[in-house]
């Protein structure tokens, strides 16, 4: 059986930033126009996704309709699409900000968060700082992880988004090999977070 992704639900749920420039990661100011993060646009999730709210407030997490709710950590809400045989194909997680990571900030504690929480080969494969999310602005990262226990290489989208009500996370994950198929639509649920 496939491990959920490793620091999806407390610890990948801890908001931070992007602000450093780091070499061949893409990190840019503002909207891109090109490169890693051009699919981001902030949107309504598609027709027929579903919802579900931080217990807080500070945000809204949508999900499509092959995906279903699933056990999260406290404060926090997930989703995921799971095979019979019980294998995550596609994973979603919001979180309240928790930590000291900011928007400045995101790159760095993402990757030593993800260090932290029994992976290895961790790669920074992007970054960017300042996207307009739908009531707030985030930064993200994209990277690859393996996992210490089943070696299992995941490839995540994961933001801290800042609103009015304080910050959250989002993560959106699958395994680097379902990546081709399922990366739009992480991409979606990524860019249909709202922020409160």
């Amino acid at each position: 059986m496939t491990r959920r992704p490793r620091g999806h639900l407390r610890g990948l749920l801890v908001p931070a930033v992007v602000a450093v420039a780091l070499a061949g990661c893409g990190a840019a100011q503002g909207a891109p126009q090109a490169g890693p993060f051009a699919w981001f646009a902030a949107r309504q999730a598609p027709s027929g996704w579903h919802a579900v709210e931080l217990p807080a407030h500070q945000g809204v997490l949508s999900y499509p309709p092959t995906a279903h709710p699933i056990q999260a950590d406290a404060g926090a809400v997930a989703a995921a699409t799971i095979t019979p045989a019980g294998d995550f194909v596609a994973y979603l997680n919001a979180t309240p900000q928790q930590g000291d990571e900011s928007l400045g900030n995101w790159s760095q504690f993402r990757i030593a968060h993800l260090r932290d929480e029994s992976t290895r080969s961790v790669t920074l494969t992007a970054a960017v700082t300042g996207l307009a999310f739908q009531g707030g602005t985030g930064s993200c990262v994209q990277d690859d992880y393996t996992t210490l226990v089943g070696s299992h290489h995941y490839r995540e989208i994961a933001c801290l988004v800042s609103g009015s009500h304080g910050g959250s996370v989002i993560v959106a994950a699958t395994l680097a090999a379902d990546w081709p198929r399922e990366h739009s639509l992480l991409e979606q649920a990524v860019s249909s977070y709202v922020t409160r």
